[in-house]
């Protein structure tokens, strides 16, 4: 449904970047000598070691490729990794929503704690709050596939994320990069690495990124919705042996106005009451044109998938903003040759706050603010032994943090100068501070039970214990044109949630040639119980905010394969889920009309997940790389479970979940004058999910394609790029939010459109 607008002309320097990847692939030179790509090493087992020698599905991304294709922050990593989702949910800014296989979690408030850990140089854990993190000065990436119940253990249910940051060295250097682009992107940022003295070295890396959205308002009072984010690290190294020291400080500013959702209306023709006409809904397909509405006969007026019709300038302008601060240190310290200890502490804060116009008009139907302050303090504790014939890893990991959340949604507001309809309009303020601790001891064994077998087994034990207040308060107009109203107390809601469980792995990982090698893995994965701080109506609804833990079984296959002399590596794996008392964020529409949905984090009872992954990368020939994945997931179901309605759901596929998944990325390089031109082209498809768990044809989102491309020439030190993102400009979501029995509409957070861009870089 896009208009004729959405193919705007675009300049003449996008459309032969979109172009020459491919004319550059086609004339590839078989005859050019061929290089061995570079052996991986990865610390998916806290260590560094080849890849072929870890027992698990894994996936990485090296740091001049996040670089070169502009993968700003953790939410545009779930493009290059295949069975791998990483969305903004509520808006760019507001905490990612992760799912690997799968497993995730679609809930957008602040308090949510995601079943995938993400750790940055080893310090992870706490709610989704701290997994928005910018890709900027990084080393590596490491996306570990399945449960990772051992080294890693907290809210690993479904995997992890190891993000590790460039580290100072013993060289003075540094770059400076700028850039611009469509919808008034600036980009400035650059590192500086020095010496300081023999054995202590520093580095210093800052990113600065502005742009407005490609969405036009069409509510002409409305600012324009766009976003900043700001960023910097400063990291030491230090080398005094037996001891070694990482430590680094690190601040973040996210500010802007929120970016809007679209609006969906689904009614075709609204009941009439005095006639008794029934009410007609629109297709799937149909909802969001302009022939159709929400249940106030609103819609857009526009058929362009970018207009939005949206009252942003509330609460000073939709505010969506984050501040974030923390720092780490790592000692590493050599007992003797053969063992030593290390010690990872690691602290975080923030201060988030994000307005929102839940119903997506011009007018004041449901708008709310979601803000939360807060902080998380990590220790961890290791002892490694490197043997001739094992390695043995054994420690304790500690965990506090405190969420203080003040949240607040307005609930009919214009209804206030109504007569008539002034009882129906409420503003609910829910407030609540969720604090919980975690305990945990954990060893793991490598044993090589011969030169080409190794025996991997490994065990955790985790306590883990919540304490949770919540005080909610309601704003009631009195008479119409109210609108200051009075505030009542509603509930004061207190408890505590404690589990605790052994999980680990055993594993076994055989290697037949040095061309070839095969493991097969039985883990399990655990996350605790909780208290979901998320929006509620009453008492009841507050009071079922807490919920339970849950475990994750996993049998795997998996290996290696090297030909061309080792120019070639493709990677499998097979995997199987017996998934019990799955934590799911359920988006139930209430039985009331026009009331608000109700919203929890429930345990639903059992799943089970199957399917696969291919994964090949070829140095095709010295000039030219190739790197294709192919993700399957044919079963990927929640069994049965009764949703918070009382209504039997039976065999729905788990949200945000597609059955089939791939990605490309080719680059092309070649001499030309006194320099070297790159061509690039990337892609992702995507078959059709769901974005809930009631497979609402509402919030279907069809399968789709996205392709990026990029044109470098670097000459000595500098570097000049044009890149396109979204190339065929292809209409996607975000993510969607069933709001029909409440105001008859779906909210879309839509993607972005087709974008270019130039970036200069200088090398010293």
């Amino acid at each position: 449904m896009r208009s004729s607008q959405s193919l705007r002309s675009q300049p003449l320097g996008m459309w032969v970047c979109a172009l020459l990847p491919g004319l550059a692939v086609a004339q590839a030179l078989p005859s050019e000598p061929v290089t061995t790509l570079k052996a991986v090493e990865v610390t998916a087992q806290k260590r560094v070691q080849p890849l072929d020698e870890v027992p698990v599905s894994l996936q990485w991304l090296d740091g001049e490729s996040i670089r070169q294709q502009n993968l700003k922050d953790t939410s545009a990593i779930g493009g290059q990794v295949i069975n791998v989702k990483i969305t903004q949910n509520t808006a760019e800014g507001t905490p990612p929503a992760i799912n690997i296989r799968g497993v995730g979690n679609l809930d957008y408030n602040t308090s949510t704690t995601s079943p995938i850990g993400l750790y940055v140089d080893e310090v992870g854990g706490g709610t989704s709050n701290y997994q928005l993190v910018n890709l900027y000065d990084i080393e590596a990436i490491e996306v570990l596939r399945g449960p990772q119940g051992t080294l890693f253990g907290r809210n690993t249910t479904g995997g992890a994320l190891l993000i590790s940051t460039r580290k100072p060295d013993d060289g003075f250097g540094g770059y400076l990069s700028a850039g611009i682009g469509e919808y008034n992107l600036y980009k400035l940022g650059g590192a500086i690495n020095w010496p300081v003295g023999e054995q202590v070295a520093m580095r210093l890396a800052f990113d600065n990124q502005k742009h407005d959205y490609s969405l036009r308002n069409l509510h002409a009072p409305a600012p324009t919705p766009d976003l900043s984010h700001n960023a910097a690290r400063l990291s030491l190294a230090a080398d005094y042996q037996p001891l070694e020291v990482q430590a680094k400080v690190h601040v973040e500013r996210w500010d802007g106005v929120g970016k809007p959702v679209r609006h969906i209306g689904v009614f075709r023709q609204l009941a009439d009451p005095v006639t008794g006409t029934p009410a007609i809904l629109c297709s799937p397909d149909e909802a969001g044109s302009t022939a159709c509405t929400d249940a106030f006969g609103f819609n857009v007026g526009s058929n362009d998938l970018s207009d939005v019709a949206a009252n942003s300038e509330v609460h000073g302008g939709s505010p969506n903003r984050t501040d974030s601060w923390g720092a780490d240190v790592r000692l590493s310290y050599a007992l003797d040759e053969h063992s030593y200890l290390v010690s990872v502490s690691g602290f975080n804060a923030l201060d988030r706050v994000h307005h929102y116009n839940a119903d997506a008009s011009p007018f004041r139907l449901a708008e709310g603010s979601l803000a939360a302050d807060g902080h998380v303090l990590s220790q961890e504790l290791r002892y490694h032994l490197d043997r001739e014939r094992y390695y043995f890893i054994a420690g304790v990991y500690l965990e506090k943090e405190v969420t203080q959340q003040d949240f607040f949604i307005d609930v009919f507001r214009d209804f206030r100068a109504s007569p008539d309809l002034f009882a129906f309009a409420a503003k609910f303020f829910y407030d609540n501070r969720i604090e919980p601790e975690s305990q945990a001891a954990f060893a793991n064994l490598d044993f090589r039970l011969s030169p080409d077998s190794t025996l991997t087994a490994g065990l955790r034990y985790t306590r883990e214990h919540t304490r949770y207040h919540a005080i909610g308060h309601v704003n009631v107009a009195t008479g119409a044109g109210d609108d200051a109203g009075l505030l009542v107390p509603a509930w004061d809601v207190a408890g505590e949630v404690s589990d605790n469980n052994l999980s680990g792995k055993l594993a076994f990982n055989h290697q037949w040639s040095e061309q070839a090698n095969t493991w097969v893995s039985l883990a399990r994965g655990f996350k605790s119980g909780g208290y979901n701080g998320a929006i509620a109506f009453s008492a009841e609804e507050a009071q079922r905010n807490d919920y339970g833990s849950e475990t994750l079984d996993a049998l795997e296959v998996g290996g290696n394969v090297f030909w061309d002399e080792r120019n070639a590596q493709l990677q499998f794996s097979l995997f199987y889920y017996d998934y019990r008392n799955q934590q799911v964020f359920m988006n139930t529409p209430s039985v009331l009309p026009n009331a608000p949905p109700l919203q929890l984090l429930d345990n639903v009872g059992r799943s089970r997940i199957y399917g696969s992954e291919l994964e090949l990368r070829w140095q095709l020939t010295e000039s030219l790389n190739a790197r294709i994945g192919l993700g399957w997931l044919p079963k990927a179901e929640l069994e049965e479970f009764v949703d918070a309605s009382g209504q039997r759901v039976l065999g729905n596929r788990l949200p945000f979940t597609s059955e089939w998944n791939a990605n490309l990325f080719l680059d092309h390089r070649r001499p030309l004058r006194n320099g070297e031109l790159s061509l690039q082209l990337d892609g992702v498809f995507q078959s059709e999910f769901y974005f809930d768990q009631n497979q609402n044809p509402y919030t279907r989102q069809g399968g789709y394609t996205l392709w990026n491309s990029r044109i470098a020439y670097q000459q000595g030190p500098w570097t000049g790029a044009l890149w396109v993102k979204n190339l065929a400009d292809r209409g996607y979501s975000n993510m969607r939010f069933d709001l029909i029995n409440f105001l008859g509409l779906v909210q879309d957070n839509r993607g972005e459109r087709r974008q270019w861009g130039i970036d200069v870089e200088y090398r010293f």
